[in-house]
C-alpha cells in the first residue's frame, strides 16, 4: 500500500522532522511557553511520534494515543504552558508531517507517473486516504492532550 510507504518514509526521517518541530515550537511566538521546555524532552516526544506514527494511524491503537496525549498535557500544564499554545504545538507538528510529505518529494517519488503530470487516480486516493488518517489521529491527540491537561488542573486544585 502507498501510504504505508510514506509513513515509512516520514519514519525514517523523523530525527529531521523533530528538529524541525522542535526549532518551530521554540521559536514561534504562538507557542512562546515551549522555550521553556526542556529541549531534549520535546525532541523524545515529538520523535516518538513521528516514529510511531505508522503504528497509531490505521490501528486500534487509542489507548497507547489516549495514554501519549494525556501524559502531555500534563507535564506541559506542570511546565505553566498555557493550554492554547499547547494545542497549537500540536497543530505545528501535523503542519510540519504534511510539509513534509509535500515539500521532499514523497509524492512524485514514492508514485509512478503516466504521461507528464498525471498521476494514477489510485495514488491520489492512497495520498488521500493517509491525509485523512494523519487529520483522524491528530483530532484523537488534541482532545486526549486536552484531558490530560484538565485532569492535571483539577489535581492541583
Amino acid at each position: 500500500m502507498i501510504s504505508a510507504r510514506l509513513v515509512e518514509l516520514i519514519q525514517n526521517h523523523a530525527p529531521q522532522i523533530t528538529q524541525d518541530v522542535v526549532n518551530d515550537l521554540q521559536s514561534n511566538p504562538q507557542t512562546i511557553g515551549f522555550r521553556a521546555a526542556p529541549r531534549l524532552e520535546l525532541e523524545a516526544r515529538i520523535f516518538e511520534i513521528c516514529h510511531h506514527l505508522g503504528d497509531w494511524i490505521g490501528t486500534a491503537a487509542e489507548g497507547a494515543v489516549e495514554a501519549e496525549f494525556e501524559d502531555w498535557g500534563s507535564k506541559r500544564f506542570g511546565q505553566g504552558i498555557p493550554l492554547s499554545q499547547v494545542i497549537y504545538a500540536v497543530i505545528v507538528l501535523k503542519r510540519h508531517l504534511r510539509r513534509y510529505i509535500r515539500e521532499h518529494g514523497l509524492v512524485e517519488s514514492a508514485f509512478p507517473r503516466i504521461d507528464g503530470d498525471y498521476v494514477m487516480p489510485m495514488h491520489l486516493i492512497s495520498l488521500q486516504d493517509l491525509d485523512g488518517m494523519i487529520s483522524e489521529f491528530f483530532d484523537k491527540a488534541l482532545y486526549h492532550l486536552a484531558r490530560g491537561y484538565e485532569g492535571a488542573t483539577m489535581k492541583k486544585g
